[in-house]
């Protein structure tokens, strides 16, 4: 399960990375300090996604049935 897990938080990491940066550029309160926010919310959306990876990993081995 560790291998899938790792493989859905590149994925997740990712997206998840991407959406808090894209809030971060498009919310006016938060623009005017975007460069320090950036790599913190980056960090935050990886960090979101390793919860999400490992509850994705469960259900696909599930489905699968741990093939």
């Amino acid at each position: 399960m560790f291998k899938i897990a790792v493989l859905v938080w590149i994925m997740l990491g990712t997206v998840f990375a991407g959406i808090a940066l894209t809030l971060t550029l498009t919310v006016p309160a938060l623009q005017g300090n975007a460069m320090k926010m950036l790599p913190i919310f980056s960090l935050v959306g990886f960090v979101i996604a390793i919860p999400a990876s490992v509850v994705v990993a469960k259900k696909i081995l599930a489905l699968t049935k741990g093939m």
